[in-house]
């Protein structure tokens, strides 16, 4: 796990004024930024550790764009994390202005509860966990963030990410985007206004995969371990596209911005 804490510095550890500004909510300490922090260059991270009493931003204050990563707690546990409610909150109002958002996980959880869809605690088809294959929707061909998948994907419309989560969303918000399925949940990628939920983990590499998956009792570690290793450059392929897409949607929100001042 890449555990970084880059307040007003970007991700080559050069400080600056001028690059697009990312807001990071991080809500639990082994859910970090991982591989992202390698993949989102050109970027002035702003990292909020919100699980270690880290005031979150106001919608004004989040720059040119917001990623809410994942973690352990279900995505209405305000009494375990005060902060959720806030974060809900958050992602509600920046979805209906023009900074991109990002939630992974949890992160897409809080959005889809924000914007009035449903969450379903321990849902009943279980745990999916390791590497997932996600089918791309007819609508996904053309959308801002996850289009590059779909032209990675080519004739199978399915790329391979990783997953690990027991809770999903079961409803979408009303006027969402349904982007993306799997086998074990319909529910993969979804879009509203300037925001996307994702309930794979782009960001997660090897080890982080190992670690999660040890912390889990109803998790096979090693074959987790295995599914990441056979499909290892497939996997940062598809995860490297997410990162990418995003960051322009960051790039362009900024360049857009400068041009009003």
């Amino acid at each position: 796990m890449v555990n970084v804490h880059l307040s007003d510095r970007r991700l080559d550890g050069a400080t600056t004024g001028t690059a697009p500004v990312v807001t990071v909510v991080q809500s639990a300490p082994d859910v970090g930024l991982d591989r992202f922090a390698e993949w989102l260059p050109g970027l002035e991270v702003r990292l909020v550790r919100a699980d270690l009493g880290e005031p979150l931003p106001g919608p004004a204050e989040v720059g040119d764009g917001l990623l809410v990563l994942g973690g352990q707690m279900s995505a209405r546990d305000d009494v375990a994390a005060p902060w959720l409610r806030s974060l809900r909150d958050l992602l509600a109002v920046v979805s209906a202005t023009d900074v991109p958002a990002l939630g992974i996980c949890l992160g897409a959880q809080l959005l889809a509860i924000g914007r009035g869809g449903r969450v379903e605690v321990a849902a009943p088809p279980g745990r999916e966990a390791g590497v997932v294959d996600v089918r791309w929707r007819p609508e996904a061909a053309t959308d801002a963030l996850v289009a590059p998948l779909v032209q990675l994907a080519g004739a199978a419309r399915t790329s391979p990410l990783p997953s690990m989560h027991a809770d999903a969303v079961v409803d979408l918000p009303r006027g969402a985007v349904w982007l993306a399925s799997s086998s074990m949940y319909p529910f993969q990628a979804f879009r509203i206004g300037s925001a996307w939920g994702v309930q794979f983990h782009p960001e997660a590499g090897l080890a982080t995969m190992r670690a999660w998956a040890d912390a889990h009792d109803d998790v096979d570690t090693e074959a987790v371990v295995a599914q990441m290793t056979a499909r290892a450059e497939a996997v940062e392929t598809s995860g490297r596209a997410v990162a990418d897409a995003f960051a322009h949607l960051v790039r362009d929100r900024a360049a857009a911005r400068h041009l009003h001042v």
